[in-house]
């Protein structure tokens, strides 16, 4: 297998924040920004996979691996965008976006704000809409007391199982998963977020680029009741199913998922 050449970007978002950022691979600029429970290693699939055809911008979103060094407080989604923004603009030329999860949702409200996105692939962006709640505030607090007991894979267990709708355990084998425990706790205060998150047709309907929408049959129906709502504001949006498969693609099928990747990222269309 041929040796990637990879380089650590260092790069300062607006409250001071210090972003580690890979940089690997050529052809096309490709921000990706993965969820709540992982970091820039989460996309490794795709550094083994489309190095030779993307320029990959991994980012390590604040509070793990590289950018553990938090200027601000209290935590906010607008600082997550003010991150991916402060990352767009230091690439300096029309960017690819790709976010799975909580990444989604901070390119939803980046792409708000910048024209230098012309695509952007998004997988079950999470939030809630009438009728359909994301994570409940009694299963936060449930998390928040197993952490705070030392028991942070409970907590992980408690999130696969009430708001993944999925058994925990498959995952424990994987390379990630000491780094999901070792950050467990952001789930609690990205999932405050998302208890008051609203997606804002107003907002989002004056976002230009070209969007698309990942959607797992499998996925509960908080996520299907999202991708709708959000295929629904954004203009040039379209939800694509990936049957079969939950929340996890990049984890149970990564060839599947690159797959998709391809098809609308690398389109000249």
């Amino acid at each position: 297998m041929k040796t990637l050449q990879t380089e650590l970007l260092t790069i300062e978002s607006p409250d001071g924040t210090l972003l580690g950022v890979e940089r690997v691979g050529s052809g096309p600029p490709l921000l990706a920004v993965h969820g709540g429970i992982g970091d820039r290693s989460r996309w490794n699939v795709l550094k083994e996979r489309v190095a030779d055809r993307f320029t990959l911008h991994l980012l390590d979103r604040r509070g793990r691996g590289d950018s553990t060094r938090e200027s601000a407080e209290p935590y906010a989604l607008d600082r997550e965008v003010d991150d991916a923004l402060a990352v767009i603009d230091a690439i300096g030329e029309p960017v690819l976006y790709l976010g799975h999860s909580y990444g989604a949702l901070i390119g939803m409200e980046a792409l708000t704000r910048t024209d230098k996105v012309s695509r952007a692939l998004l997988y079950e962006p999470p939030f809630d809409t009438p009728g359909h709640v994301m994570i409940a505030a009694e299963t936060l607090d449930a998390i928040e007391a197993r952490i705070e007991a030392g028991d942070r894979e409970g907590g992980l267990d408690i999130f696969y199982r009430e708001v993944l709708g999925t058994d925990s355990t498959p995952f424990k084998a994987l390379p990630m998963w000491p780094t999901r425990i070792a950050i467990a706790h952001t789930i609690v205060r990205e999932g405050r977020i998302g208890l008051t998150y609203r997606c804002d047709p107003a907002r989002l309907g004056e976002i230009e680029a070209r969007v698309r929408i990942l959607l797992g049959t499998e996925s509960p129906p908080p996520f299907r009741a999202a991708a709708v709502a959000a295929a629904a504001a954004i203009p040039r949006s379209e939800v694509v199913l990936l049957h079969g498969q939950g929340h996890t693609m990049i984890d149970v099928d990564p060839d599947g998922f690159v797959a998709e990747v391809d098809a609308f990222l690398g389109s000249e269309g």
